[in-house]
């Protein structure tokens, strides 16, 4: 069910649609996507007086985030393909990047250490890139748009985390130690990644 959050900033009323999902979690999460929605995660049965605490709580980061969405929507770029061309152009990628993810892994885990079982390719929308616990590493298929540097960085970065579950120091001097410019491609995803589609 999509609700609305209203929020003064700088004199001016927004009306942030957002949604409530409900699940076996034991905290809440809260986040917003590229098309500036709203989602927050709670444990089932979460009290609405509850919800809106974290509404309040978290009032700055959701309305400067918001704002970021909005501004990174107006940047996007605008595709001239059919709806037609972009699935099948997307399934291209897809493929190419089950192909190469793995030659770059393999090429970076004597370096990093750790042991991989599998990795899938996604479609994810806020993530480019995950480390489970089981060792199965997941990559955005999109960073394939992206300079070969920064999708390198991503797989670095996943497989750091095969031994170091966390952004500790320790994670982060681990990914320097293979990656040194490892700053500038993750501030080029954070800058540039609403850029990456079709």
């Amino acid at each position: 069910m999509e609700n609305i959050y209203r929020i003064k900033y700088q004199s001016k009323l927004y009306d942030l649609p957002y949604t409530v999902i409900e699940s076996r979690r034991k905290t809440c999460g809260i986040s917003i996507g590229a098309d500036a929605k709203l989602t927050l995660r709670v444990p089932i049965g979460t009290p609405s007086r509850e919800i809106q605490h974290i509404l309040l709580d978290k009032q700055h980061w959701i309305i400067t985030h918001y704002l970021k969405a909005l501004e990174q929507n107006k940047n996007r770029p605008v595709s001239d393909l059919s709806q037609t061309q972009r699935l099948a152009l997307e399934q291209r990628y897809i493929k190419a990047a089950r192909e190469y993810f793995p030659k770059r892994a393999a090429y970076f885990q004597p370096l990093t250490g750790g042991e991989y079982h599998r990795i899938t390719i996604r479609d994810q929308k806020t993530r480019w890139g995950s480390c489970s616990a089981r060792g199965t590493l997941s990559f955005n298929w999109r960073l394939m748009l992206a300079p070969p540097a920064v999708l390198d960085y991503v797989v670095v970065h996943e497989l750091c985390h095969l031994t170091h579950m966390n952004h500790s120091p320790a994670f982060w001097q681990a990914v320097a130690d293979v990656c040194p410019d490892y700053r500038i491609h993750r501030k080029w995803l954070k800058d540039h990644g609403h850029e990456l589609v079709l």
